[in-house]
């Protein structure tokens, strides 16, 4: 779902991950460092690019509750930084566009959609898949395992795009109550990631889900109906459409 910007932020991770932090003045800059208490601060004390904190570890629990928080990590390396951008880019499902040449591909079933049918090869592709203007991934070994634990807790999903036997494009993200947090996404083929999304999309409206985080802006979901948001909105779905 992240297209990354690693280009322009590298050299801020660099000095951000080169320091250990005792206050979050340490670098003049409002960056929290979190301690083994999974505590996130108030995400409207983030950056202007959304940098909010940085530590803590990839637990179970750390993640839950930063997704109650509006927050999600986004990092290369070994050290978690976490990000609440304003304004924040989501999809409601009831907006999602369909190109006429996106139903062209769906009426001449090339393509199978399951759910859950593939976790660990989904999240395996998106992780090693080529992003152009990228050279590196967000996805980190440790965040790999994070994810396969939600996902056995029963938070994490996918959906699979399969052409024959063949898994060709997916995508994998968090749910809690009526919010997916979509966390990333792979195509081996034209139009696969597509086909899974708006599946996907279709199928969580039918159970009632009303937003669908997309985190940061991508042309690709933009394309689909995805807009932009002012982060104050975003929290009220949080407060509105979560459970405990």
């Amino acid at each position: 779902y992240r297209k990354r910007y690693w280009s322009n932020h590298r050299s801020a991770v660099r000095i951000l991950t080169s320091h250990k932090y005792t206050s979050p003045g340490a670098l003049q800059m409002p960056i929290f460092p979190l301690d083994e208490n999974i505590i996130f601060p108030d995400p409207s004390l983030a950056e202007p690019d959304g940098l909010l904190a940085i530590g803590g570890d990839l637990s179970p629990l750390r993640l839950l509750e930063a997704y109650r928080a509006g927050i999600f990590p986004w990092f290369e390396g070994d050290v978690p930084l976490w990000w609440s951008p304003d304004p924040r880019f989501v999809l409601l499902p009831a907006s999602l566009k369909i190109s006429n040449s996106m139903k062209a591909v769906m009426r001449k079933q090339t393509f199978t959609y399951t759910r859950n049918k593939a976790f660990g090869e989904v999240i395996a592709n998106c992780k090693t898949i080529h992003r152009p203007g990228q050279d590196g991934t967000w996805i980190t070994t440790g965040m790999q395992k994070a994810y396969l634990q939600l996902h056995h807790m029963g938070y994490a999903l996918s959906a699979e795009t399969w052409r024959d036997d063949r898994l060709v494009g997916g995508l994998y993200g968090v749910q809690m109550g009526r919010i997916f947090f979509g966390e990333s996404m792979f195509a081996l083929e034209s139009n696969a990631s597509k086909f899974a999304f708006i599946n996907l999309v279709r199928e969580l409206q039918e159970k009632g889900v009303v937003l669908i985080d997309c985190q940061v802006h991508t042309a690709h979901l933009e394309s689909l109906g995805a807009k932009m948001i002012p982060r104050r909105v975003y929290l009220n779905y949080l407060r509105d459409c979560l459970i405990s």
